[in-house]
Formats: C-alpha cells, sequence, structure tokens
C-alpha cells in the first residue's frame, strides 16, 4: 500500500500536485485532532487518475472523487449554480483548475487553505490562519451565496468551533433565506444534530437568529422570543433565552442527544401562550407536545427523539416540583415517566438543566433531586409479585389497580419518614 508521499510523488512525476485541504488541515492549523484527510489533485484529468492509480474507486455522481488507501482524493474543480437549492449545480473538474480556483469555491476562509503534500507549503489566498487566529468566521467569496446549506454550516461551525461571524457573511445568510426551504430535511437534520454535540448549542441557534432566518426551519424556537416569564423564577429574560441555558446545562451532564434535545424542546409550549396571559404560561406543557412533534416533522428528528421530547416537554414541570407532589401524584408521575424512552434518568436531567443558574446550579439541584432513584425503588419493591402474593384472588385490572394503591401507600411512609 503506498503512503501519501508516494501517492504525491507519483502525481507530481506526472505534472500534477496533491494538497491536504478542507476541516482536516483547518484541525491540524488550529492544533486540533485531525478528522478524515481530504486530499485536492491539480494538473491531472480523471483519467490519467484512474491510469495512475486503478485500484481507486470512484464516488458521486456530479464530479469525481476517488477513494484510495480509505482517503478520498478530488480533482480540483469549479461550480456553476443552476437553479434553486443545494443540487442543482454544474461541476468543471479537469487538469486545468488551479488550487486557488478551487479554494475559492469553498464556504467560509478557515476552509479555504491547502498545503502541499511534498513541500509542506501553505496556500492561503484568502487569510484564512488570520480568521482562525482571531476566531471569525468568513465567507471566502460570493460563491458562498451559492448554497443555502452554507447558512446552516456557519452556525454549525461558529458552535463547535467557538468563533463568531463577521457581518458581511451573517448578510449573504440572509440573503439565502428563501432557499432555506428547498434543502432536504435530511440536510438539515444533519447540521443540528452536529451543533446539538458541541458544547454550546446556543451559538447555532444565536447565529441563525441574528441572521434573521431561524424560523424557517426552527419557527417553535423562534417563536420563544419575547414570551417573558415571571421574573421571579426567571431573570435571565424571556423564554428563548431560558431554552438556551438549560441547552447548554445539558451538555455539562450528558452526551445523550435524546436528552439534551429534550431539553431544547421542553419549554416549546410556551412560544404559543397567548401574549395577555404573559409573563404566565398555562398549560404550556400539553401545549408543548404538538410543538415538539411540528419542528420534529420539519426537520426529520428521529422518532425516539421526539417522543423523548414529547415527554420533557409534558413532565418537566411535574419533575420540577416532585418533592412538594403528594404521594398519589408521586407515584402517577413515576409509573407514567418510567416506561418512556426518555425515562425517570433523562427526565431529571432535563429537570436540573431547567433549574439551574450555572454550572455550580447544576450541582445543587442534582443533589435535591433523587426522584429517579426513589422512582425505581418504588417500582422494585411494589411490583407484580409483590402484588400477587399480597392478593392471591385478584385478576387482570384489579392487580393492577391494587398495583397503583400499594405503590402509593408505600410512597405515604417514604413522605412521613
Amino acid at each position: 500500500m503506498q503512503n501519501i508521499e508516494q501517492i504525491a510523488k507519483i502525481i507530481e512525476n506526472n505534472g500534477g500536485r496533491l494538497y491536504l485541504v478542507g476541516g482536516a488541515l483547518r484541525d491540524k492549523l488550529m492544533g486540533l485532532k485531525e478528522m478524515d484527510k481530504d486530499y485536492c489533485i491539480t494538473g491531472l484529468s480523471k483519467q490519467k487518475f484512474q491510469s495512475l492509480f486503478p485500484n481507486a474507486k470512484i464516488q458521486g455522481k456530479d464530479f469525481p472523487v476517488f477513494i484510495l488507501n480509505n482517503q478520498e482524493f478530488a480533482l480540483a474543480r469549479k461550480e456553476k449554480k443552476l437553479g434553486v437549492g443545494h443540487k442543482d449545480f454544474e461541476f468543471l473538474a479537469n487538469e486545468t483548475i488551479t488550487i486557488e480556483e478551487e479554494l475559492a469555491r469553498r464556504d467560509v476562509t478557515i476552509n479555504s487553505i491547502a498545503e502541499d503534500v511534498l513541500t509542506k507549503q501553505v496556500i492561503d489566498p484568502f487569510e484564512g490562519r488570520k480568521d482562525i487566529k482571531n476566531k471569525i468566521l468568513r465567507q471566502t467569496t460570493n460563491a458562498f451565496k451559492e448554497d443555502p446549506l452554507r447558512a446552516y454550516r456557519i452556525a454549525r461551525f461558529a458552535a463547535v468551533l467557538g468563533f463568531t461571524v463577521e457581518e458581511n457573511t451573517i448578510t449573504s445568510m440572509y440573503e439565502l433565506k428563501d432557499e432555506l426551504l428547498a434543502l432536504s430535511k435530511e440536510r438539515v437534520f444533519t447540521e443540528f444534530k452536529k451543533a446539538l454535540v458541541s458544547n454550546s448549542p446556543s451559538v447555532f441557534f444565536d447565529v441563525l437568529r441574528r441572521a434573521d432566518i431561524l424560523g424557517v426551519h426552527f419557527l417553535e424556537i423562534a417563536q420563544l422570543i419575547g414570551k417573558e416569564q415571571p421574573l421571579k423564577y426567571h431573570p435571565e429574560g424571556d423564554s428563548y433565552n431560558h431554552t438556551m441555558i438549560v441547552v447548554d446545562n445539558s451538555t455539562k451532564l450528558t452526551n445523550n442527544l435524546e436528552i439534551r434535545f429534550s431539553c431544547l424542546v421542553h419549554d416549546l409550549g410556551k412560544g404559543t401562550t397567548p401574549n395577555e396571559i404573559l409573563p404566565h404560561h398555562y398549560g404550556h406543557e400539553e401545549r408543548g407536545i404538538e410543538q415538539v412533534t411540528a419542528l420534529a416533522r420539519r426537520i426529520g428528528i428521529p422518532k425516539s427523539w421526539e417522543k423523548c421530547g414529547r415527554t420533557a416537554a409534558k413532565w418537566h414541570m411535574k419533575a420540577g416540583i416532585f418533592n412538594k407532589m403528594t404521594a398519589k401524584k408521586k407515584v402517577e408521575f413515576i409509573e407514567n415517566v418510567d416506561k418512556t424512552i426518555l425515562g425517570l434518568e433523562g427526565i431529571k436531567i432535563v429537570a436540573v438543566c431547567d433549574k439551574a443558574r450555572g454550572k455550580e446550579g447544576l450541582q445543587e439541584q442534582l443533589q435535591q433531586m433523587d426522584f429517579d432513584k426513589l422512582g425505581k425503588k418504588c417500582l422494585e419493591q411494589i411490583n407484580g409479585g409483590y402484588i400477587t402474593n399480597k392478593y392471591p384472588n385478584k385478576k387482570g385490572n384489579e392487580i393492577a389497580q391494587c398495583l397503583h394503591e400499594e405503590r402509593v401507600k408505600w410512597m405515604k411512609l417514604i413522605d412521613k419518614n
């Protein structure tokens, strides 16, 4: 198997050059762990590359990408937008296209850098290294506006890298607004998911808000803006600000994306609260269930995520006041939530993130909330076997009723002690 330098030397001997490009080079320059490496070839035709590397497998319908040694090699290319959306492009890939022309078609300057594999010379015509140093996301050229998906990619980069977006790029994102609905659900969900993996998902939504495009695919989140809350309980401001704090809190407690999503959507019902009853949000739990479903359907959220989000919307308030509820209400909460995908442990994280203010608040709330352990203990001790032993003549629905009543008795004893 040839190593990358050997491949680059063969390309050089036949009149071409091989460059490391894309996210792998960006991450290398930032001192981060490098992702899968992508390489760009100049000075060779498709036929010439295939003749030099007959074992390379070709992928892609619109332009050739070769897989060699489990790495991607693409010919330098230019592209021309033909229609609306993310897919309608005409591509030109041949031996005459320079590395500078290849880099000019890329989205932001920090991704528009190349490194010669043999000489290690860095090609940086758009000052991407300067923007890396200053932690700025800046469109490379006006070609940015040819692909609406880039609006969401920029917001995702900001969340993942912790960079700010410069003003002209924000303007270009806004100018893509009318094309965003032409994107597939899968593309939008992919960018959203990558943002949710980051340590600051709120940045993704803040950037979209700044560009005035948040409401296109994330309408239910945009509707939280300006929805006041009781200042006594929510000094952070409106429902949008609260939601951003909660989803960021979740990243400090779990890597489970279903739970992080549940934290994001727990209060979506507040976006539909009539203005005349603000700052109160009576009934937002039930309204939130429908809002979670609407968001999930629009961007292709997995069914399991949607179910978790619906559970969070419906039960998060009761989770937060569990210790103040009657024994009967506690048991109803435990029995209902335990059988969901989110479960007692998941709803606890939602409740902790909902009530906490800062990192210290998270630890305080974690110590105060123990309904998950209490609930599991109740369900384990007062189970079907317990009931059939105590009430051997009970059948069917009578067993279920006895089970619930015995659990309530158990909970009352716990509350007394």
